[in-house]
């Protein structure tokens, strides 16, 4: 007879169960001291659970760019969302797309909720336009300046007129003079374009004879009739301009008045900005915004700055244009290039949102909020205590039946159960500061479906077991034939929750994917449970008297299971063999 090969284990081999014990053992020790290290002991709550804000944005598009409205801009506008908000320290938002113009935003109650929320939807579009006249907010009829840059009619000086904020270097030592409304700034941008022009009167101005030009009379008449004193009039006095076209704008002066702005094309934007943060002057103790530009930014900041520099007021200015509004408007008076400091009337929030704003950079779509819903944490509580109760009920009834049926067989079941829901619990838990993971109610019923999986990954490998007893085998050699049949059709069962599990997280989006994740979470967790706890325990206890005698209550009775009697080899016997017929 061929021996059996080396290395093989004949059917009925016993295998090591204490290697596979030791293996989710240190498993579940070390997630569970992980999790203790982090200080996140308790899983994340959603916003349904935690209560908090709600928030739905519209993109909208800038006329004649219906086009940008597409998947990378709304992709890249979800993650500047959400670095915006995380970096006022609310982490636990959610921002995510719902079909192919909107944006979710959940923000979870906390100390930086209001912040957050006036953050989300601002567009950011920052421009650094050249100056080419200042005049009062109110409209006139005919705007018109002295040589000196002062409007006639006017009682105060607007041809060096600031928002209250000046760029300055990020050096102990200005580079730049004190003016009458702001200090003069020390990074600024491209020169004007010629046209239109505008002389040192806050007036447009011709040169020669020419014809007039229809868009620039145009553009005039809407400097004219400008009337920033109108909020709604403010808020409309850039839109459907591009960068590249001169339009007006409106901003506030040193002493907290609106002015408006005749400006001309942007040639250094917010995605120039390489970074910016919030900072204390350490000269004279107010609030500044430091910016730092990128090469290319730094390129084209010099190039205006030396350009603006050598203008005369108020065409030596270059106005930082946020959202359409003229947030400063210094004056160059010498060649800047790598850095800017913007100061002003900042306090410590103003200058942390602006700094904030600008460091993640520009949203490439404008939005505008379709609704604003606060969620109370009462609500969501009640939910989840008739969720949690549903869940312990279907728990309940499941070991009732794991005990009435299969007796001493549901110890094991019960163990497989307990340490599943440790390891769902430890890993949901961490993946809520690792990857943003919220338990919502979804979430929760996932988990609950969860145990109607694992548990019949248990009845199969159990019944497996009992047809093998029922075909006489004795119990050691029963567990070891019964497992590869159990875990072929383990397999296959938890592959097709998981898939199902997966398209569903895919195809939807919003809590739903809560629901799909917890799914496939607990899908893949029962296979670790079976292969590397429940087997390895099965094959220990049926080591022991009580289960491999076969005790009434052990739930493997062969009596109770009508087994066959015990499979035995029997030799085949030969009959005298007489000497004649040999």
């Amino acid at each position: 007879m061929a021996a059996p090969k080396k290395g093989r284990r004949p059917a009925g081999g016993q295998s090591r169960p204490g290697r596979a014990l030791a293996i989710i053992l240190i498993a579940m020790v070390a997630l569970t001291g992980g999790m203790f290290w982090s200080g996140h002991t308790t899983p994340r709550l959603g916003i349904d659970l935690a209560g908090g804000t709600s928030i739905t944005l519209k993109a909208k598009a800038e006329p004649g760019q219906e086009s940008a409205v597409n998947e990378t801009n709304m992709n890249t506008a979800v993650g500047i969302i959400e670095r915006r908000v995380n970096g006022l320290g609310v982490s636990e938002a959610e921002v995510q797309t719902q079909g192919a113009e909107n944006i979710i935003v959940n923000i979870p109650r906390g100390t930086n909720e209001k912040q957050a929320r006036e953050q989300v939807g601002t567009t950011a579009q920052l421009y650094f336009r050249p100056v080419l006249a200042v005049a009062p907010a109110a409209p006139q009829t005919a705007p018109s300046a002295t040589p000196s840059g002062k409007p006639s009619g006017s009682p105060k000086p607007t041809a060096s007129a600031s928002s209250g904020a000046t760029v300055g270097e990020k050096s102990p030592t200005p580079t730049a003079t004190a003016s009458t409304q702001g200090r003069a700034l020390t990074e600024a941008l491209k020169a004007p374009s010629p046209t239109p022009t505008a002389s040192s009167s806050g007036k447009p101005k011709a040169t020669g004879t020419p014809k007039p030009d229809p868009a620039t009379a145009a553009l005039e008449q809407k400097f004219t009739a400008l009337n920033c004193l109108d909020p709604k009039a403010r808020a409309a006095a850039g839109q459907g301009v591009k960068s590249s076209e001169p339009t007006v704008a409106c901003g506030k002066n040193a002493i907290g008045q609106w002015e408006k702005y005749l400006l001309g094309p942007a040639e250094v934007d917010g995605k120039d900005v390489d970074n910016a943060k919030a900072g204390l002057d350490q000269r004279t103790g107010q609030w500044i915004v430091d910016m730092e530009f990128t090469d290319a930014g730094s390129k084209k900041f010099q190039s205006i700055t030396s350009k603006l520099s050598q203008q005369t007021e108020p065409q030596n200015q270059f106005a930082i244009v946020l959202d359409g509004e003229v947030v400063s408007a210094p004056r160059v008076q010498t060649t800047l290039s790598a850095s800017a400091q913007i100061s002003g009337s900042f306090n410590q929030q103003s200058a942390q949102d602006l700094g904030n704003i600008l460091s993640y950079g520009a949203l490439p779509l404008a939005f505008q909020t379709q609704s604003v819903d606060t969620v109370t944490a009462a609500l969501g509580g009640d939910q989840l205590q008739a969720g949690l109760l549903a869940g312990a009920i279907g728990l309940a009834l499941v070991i009732i039946y794991l005990v009435a049926y299969y007796r001493g067989l549901s110890l094991i079941a019960i163990l497989s159960l307990g340490v599943s829901a440790l390891l769902t619990y430890v890993l949901m838990a961490l993946l809520g500061p690792a990857i943003g993971f919220a338990l919502n109610l979804p979430a929760v019923c996932g988990a609950i479906v969860a145990i109607g999986i694992t548990a019949d990954s248990f009845i199969v490998y159990f019944e497996r077991i009992r047809d093998e007893l029922r075909e006489g085998r004795t119990l050691r050699p029963a567990v070891e034939r019964a497992w590869p049949r159990a875990r072929r059709t383990i397999l296959v069962s938890d592959f097709v929750s998981f898939l199902a599990a997966a398209v569903l997280f895919i195809v939807t989006v919003g809590k739903v994917q809560g629901f799909a994740f917890t799914l496939g979470l607990t899908t893949l967790l029962d296979i670790v449970v079976v292969f590397l706890f429940t087997k390895p325990v099965m094959t220990l206890l049926a080591r022991t008297k009580f289960f491999g005698n076969g005790h009434k209550w052990s739930g493997l009775d062969p009596k109770r299971l009508g087994a066959k009697p015990p499979l035995r080899r029997t030799r085949r016997t030969h009959a005298p063999v007489d000497a004649k017929e040999a």
